[in-house]
């Protein structure tokens, strides 16, 4: 992978959220504490992500975090109509928002299917929205095919890209249509963050870290740090040496 991780291993699902959301707070409030940058976040999709957001959405008003002074970004999104409760960035916002008052100027969320842009022509809107952007921390899951983002193994979406933000059809996964950054904003991250649970991915974790290059996950490190937030069933088939307690 591109740069070396460091592993964090926890004992089930419920540690691993509580301290993936605490991590992240006290990261981001690291990032505020200066005053003059705005701090840039990369958000992914799917179950294990939207209950770290849960999590942080309880913890954050009791502390110094300003949700007006952050950027939100997300890293796919799957084309479907604005209201879809499949929607990344509702299930996202579901999480956080209810909690924290975001600026609706800091926050991106991709284009939707809703009649007004085709695929394409959203995956166009979205990367000149998206311009030059690093993201500060950009979090990603990883599924049992060590996919990453809507980046999918063995599919064009893996295939080499000028474009920071790709259309994806004939997902592996429905739906069909999808949006994602490329690798190259994945990488351009000064960190990467993977929360990944569960011993369905296992195997994909092993292949990530022991830097498979056909395996998406393995192809993505931040330009700081990269750090993998693990369960025990997700690192069954690491061995004990390699991970961080």
């Amino acid at each position: 992978m591109p740069r070396s991780p460091r592993i964090h291993r926890y004992r089930d699902g419920d540690e691993l959220v509580a301290r993936a959301a605490n991590m992240l707070l006290q990261r981001l409030i690291s990032l505020q504490a200066g005053g003059t940058h705005v701090p840039q976040l990369g958000l992914s999709g799917g179950r294990i992500a939207s209950q770290v957001y849960a999590a942080f959405a309880q913890v954050a008003p009791l502390t110094p975090f300003d949700p007006a002074l952050l950027e939100l970004w997300w890293t796919d999104e799957r084309f479907v109509p604005l209201h879809d409760d499949f929607r990344h960035a509702g299930q996202t916002l579901s999480s956080l928002a209810g909690a924290l008052a975001f600026d609706p100027a800091r926050t991106h969320p991709m284009p939707a299917a809703d009649g007004q842009v085709e695929l394409d022509q959203a995956a166009r809107v979205y990367a000149q929205e998206l311009g030059d952007t690093v993201f500060d921390i950009c979090m990603l899951g990883m599924g049992p095919d060590g996919h990453v983002a809507a980046i999918f193994r063995d599919h064009p979406s893996f295939e080499p890209t000028s474009q920071t933000v790709i259309p994806v059809r004939d997902s592996p996964k429905p739906p069909g249509e999808r949006l994602s950054v490329s690798l190259s904003v994945l990488n351009r991250s000064r960190e990467v963050w993977f929360v990944v649970n569960g011993a369905e991915k296992a195997a994909a974790v092993r292949e990530a870290l022991s830097g498979n290059p056909d395996v998406p996950a393995a192809r993505v490190g931040g330009s700081v740090r990269t750090l993998w937030l693990v369960d025990e069933p997700a690192a069954a088939e690491l061995p004990w040496h390699v991970c961080d307690l």
